[in-house]
């Protein structure tokens, strides 16, 4: 009984990886494009871009900055697009 169970918990786990690995890169990305969105919001007051929430975004600035390379590198930009920030 226990061999029946542990092949009925492998064939799940299997039949479970099936279904959802094609979704996995699809909803990657669409959580990737709305991070990259929400870091333009955050960043755009920086960038000379009005931001009529720049009240409420000027306290995650901080906390995003370790995100702000990678996400400049994404958007195509060699180097940061602020001029008092460098990163790279």
């Amino acid at each position: 009984m226990g061999n029946e169970g542990s092949r009925l918990a492998r064939l799940k786990a299997l039949l479970e990886e099936f279904y959802v690995a094609p979704y996995r890169g699809a909803l990657a990305r669409a959580k990737r494009e709305e991070d990259d969105l929400f870091m333009l919001f955050v960043f755009a007051e920086l960038m000379g871009v009005p931001n009529p929430a720049a009240y409420y975004t000027l306290e995650l600035q901080p906390l995003l900055l370790e995100r702000f390379h990678d996400w400049h590198r994404r958007q195509g930009l060699e180097h940061s697009p602020l001029d008092g920030f460098r990163c790279c």
